[in-house]
């Protein structure tokens, strides 16, 4: 016999937690499942334990770059120890949200979840029926189809790693691979990256990302853009990886190998198809709700719906949107605008709103500032070398386009910029705002 509620969703990490609580505040019977340990890829293997181990990359690194400016000894990053530390915060992750679950009358089930039927799913034997259901299982690395693919470690192998090999090669050049780069490079690593496209982290401003890239070499990482990785081969001491470019091909040896190359909706074992769940090229057809257009008792959130960005606070909000609409009916839609993204290298480079290429396609007439301020005070403090910006501003409205930084606390102001543009905020008013000095933000006013 089938145990019944009136939702169950997909998956533990953030989207999953924030339409459980909402929806069960209301009184609904809900369920959780999750063939992994429960918490999702941000707290567990994504974005969490990453900042984690960057905190001491951070430390390290501005150790070095106040080396002769007051600050002696021998600093180094010491892998055993920033690992347990990343641990400190991961190991309770999974038990935390259990109970937690568990506290709000929140039903929790281990296993892996397949649907059976429009309203049905297997869950390891045990058959579960719901009114409604979420599909919150996150992302997976996108299969590359390559001899060899098997040899690969993901961004959980990385993150887990009991000792850091001495040669590290990782395919793809956007967010995992910059910032796993630049950890890996302060450990003592020996950093390879092999990136399909003609420059790394494609998705930021291509001016910002080449002043970036100065850090890449200073570290001695080795980025190789247009290059494909046709395969992987297992040698005596370690692996063999060979790719093809505009000048032949090349072999590249290392001790790790790093899928790097991007992610795609987690579906494959769902068995969407006995459900009735219309899907093309791996991702769910959706409706403006993010209900699926073939089974209206499914939604998705976050990863699994690809409806936004993929960062987790457009989990948390696609989560409100959804629960919102079980509660009410279909009466909310998301809203992406103004969504910031951040690439945690050391320094991190961070964006929100248009860049300059999409203000000019859309035929909108702007005005921008742009400089390299490697000479501004918060970069001299800091004795950074990389600091720099560019900010679009709509020439009628006043109104902040598109923000762009890279440099010290670029993280922490983006959420400015990101703020101005959802609330319609206009550059004037920002400029007459008072910031805290010295400080990040106050460079804002000189920046608009």
């Amino acid at each position: 016999m089938a145990t019944n509620y009136d939702l169950l969703i997909i998956g533990t990490g953030t989207a999953a937690m924030v339409a459980a609580m909402r929806v069960r505040a209301e009184g609904w019977s809900v369920a959780v499942v999750d063939f992994r340990p429960f918490g999702g890829t941000c707290a567990l293997r994504g974005c969490d334990p990453k900042k984690m181990m960057i905190g001491g990359a951070e430390a390290v690194d501005h150790a070095w770059r106040m080396e002769d400016k007051g600050v002696e000894g021998d600093t180094r990053l010491e892998w055993p120890g920033l690992l347990s530390f990343k641990r400190s915060f991961t190991d309770p992750v999974p038990g935390k949200h259990e109970q937690r679950y568990k506290d709000k009358g929140i039903d929790t089930y281990h296993g892996r979840a397949r649907f059976t039927g429009p309203n049905t799913l297997d869950i390891e034997g045990a058959v579960v029926e719901a009114k409604h259901i979420l599909i919150a299982a996150g992302a997976k690395p996108i299969p590359l189809e390559i001899p060899g693919e098997e040899h690969l470690v993901d961004n959980e192998g990385f993150l887990e790693l009991e000792r850091l090999p001495k040669r590290i090669v990782l395919v793809g050049g956007g967010y995992i691979a910059s910032e796993f780069s630049h950890i890996a490079a302060r450990a003592g690593a020996k950093v390879t990256i092999l990136q399909h496209g003609e420059r790394m982290l494609k998705q930021f401003d291509p001016d910002l990302v080449g002043w970036l890239m100065t850090k890449f070499d200073e570290l001695g990482i080795d980025v190789r853009t247009e290059m494909e990785v046709t395969s992987i081969e297992k040698t005596q001491d370690g692996y063999r990886v060979t790719a093809k470019g505009a000048n032949g091909e090349t072999t590249v040896d290392a001790d790790l190998v790093v899928h790097a190359a991007g992610r795609k909706p987690a579906l494959a074992s769902l068995d969407l198809d006995a459900a009735e769940i219309r899907h093309e090229k791996g991702r769910l057809v959706l409706n403006e709700h993010l209900q699926s257009v073939s089974n209206p008792a499914v939604y998705a959130a976050g990863d699994a719906a690809q409806m936004g960005p993929p960062l987790t606070p457009v989990s948390s909000h696609d989560a409100k949107v959804v629960a919102t609409n079980l509660l009410n009916g279909n009466t909310e839609t998301p809203n992406y605008k103004g969504v910031p993204s951040v690439a945690f290298t050391i320094p991190p480079i961070a964006a929100v709103g248009l860049t300059e290429a999409e203000a000019k396609d859309k035929g909108l007439k702007f005005q921008l500032k742009s400089e390299r301020a490697e000479n501004w005070f918060t970069a001299r403090q800091a004795a950074e070398k990389v600091y720099g910006f560019k900010v679009l501003v709509d020439d009628e409205s006043d109104l902040i386009l598109g923000a762009h930084l890279v440099g010290p606390h670029a993280e922490e102001v983006i959420n400015l910029f990101a703020l101005a543009i959802r609330n319609g905020i206009t550059a004037e008013q920002i400029k007459t705002t008072m910031f805290a000095y010295p400080t990040g933000a106050s460079d804002i006013g000189y920046m608009l």
